[in-house]
């Protein structure tokens, strides 16, 4: 069976003539009645009585009536819905993010997104940067905004955010309110890190930071949340290195020193996978460039 045999049947159920029924669709009448023929014998049931004066339906093809228009009206759902999956127009993508780019980052982005695709459900997981990257390898998530570095054959990743680091300490820390301030300063300070077991790329980073200013941390504490880390530092645990933006939302209950851009930049990337075909994750990732240019 198929829907040509669907649209026929109704076509002869319709107009009560084969005649009236060939014309309309534009086929020969041999042709329109070896369609129902061949879906009566699919059937193994009766759809017509006729003779040479009249058509009608028997009982078992009136009730196929309601069927066949049914089948045909849900064949012509799914082939929409296919296009409009094939315009980026409906469908679903499943995003993660850092806590860190909740605030700055991610909302703009996907009000944007959401205003040019709105038929589009976006389903937003916070997660850390080693799981975004285990997500997106087993097909679980289809974008992800992490900390980097991070460099992987299967994934493509765009820069969306780059900012200095800030160095945060207790607000009753000799060094708040020094004149002059360095990061080999902190030379002998416990540190609150980031740790690398969640965000590997950026914690070598700030590894990195200190081994140029002359010194290897001193590592008390680590956490696989940075709001974490500043509430572990206003309570006197340690010092840390974040990045500005983080550091700024909560800085009534720190002490916060920035760094220079020329000590370092912490970025935030967008990351899909390298192979990845969908028309959704190619439309989110430039909304996510647009609005890394404003």
């Amino acid at each position: 069976m198929d829907l040509k045999q669907l649209r026929s049947f109704l076509a002869v159920a319709e107009r009560l003539s084969f005649v009236r029924a060939a014309e309309g669709l534009h086929l020969s009448q041999p042709a329109l009645t070896a369609q129902i023929q061949h879906l009566e014998a699919e059937l193994e049931v009766q759809l017509f009585e006729r003779n040479r004066r009249t058509v009608r339906l028997t009982d078992a093809g009136a009730l196929f009536v309601d069927e066949a228009r049914a089948t045909l009206d849900r064949a012509q759902s799914a082939i929409e819905h296919v296009r409009q999956a094939a315009r980026g127009e409906i469908g679903s993508l499943n995003i993660g993010f850092v806590s860190s780019a909740a605030l700055e980052i991610v909302p703009h982005i996907v009000a944007d997104f959401r205003a040019r695709h709105p038929g589009v459900r976006l389903n937003l997981i916070n997660l850390r940067t080693v799981s975004q990257v285990t997500g997106l390898l087993d097909g679980s998530m289809d974008v992800g905004f992490l900390r980097l570095p991070i460099e992987h054959p299967r994934l493509k990743i765009t820069v969306v955010h780059r900012e200095p680091f800030a160095v945060i300490l207790p607000k009753d820390h000799p060094l708040a309110a020094a004149k002059r301030f360095s990061l080999a300063k902190l030379r002998d300070e416990p540190f609150v890190a980031y740790g690398r077991q969640w965000a590997p790329g950026f914690f070598d980073v700030t590894m990195r930071l200190c081994a140029q200013a002359g010194f290897s941390p001193r590592i008390v504490q680590e956490t696989g949340e940075m709001y974490t880390a500043i509430s572990l530092v206003a309570v006197g645990v340690g010092v840390a290195i974040l990045p500005r933006s983080v550091v700024l939302a909560q800085s009534n209950s720190v002490a916060v020193r920035l760094l220079p851009g020329t000590v370092g930049i912490s970025e935030i990337g967008l990351a899909t996978r390298a192979q990845q075909t969908s028309v959704l994750v190619r439309d989110f990732v430039e909304a996510a460039r647009k609005q890394g240019k404003q």
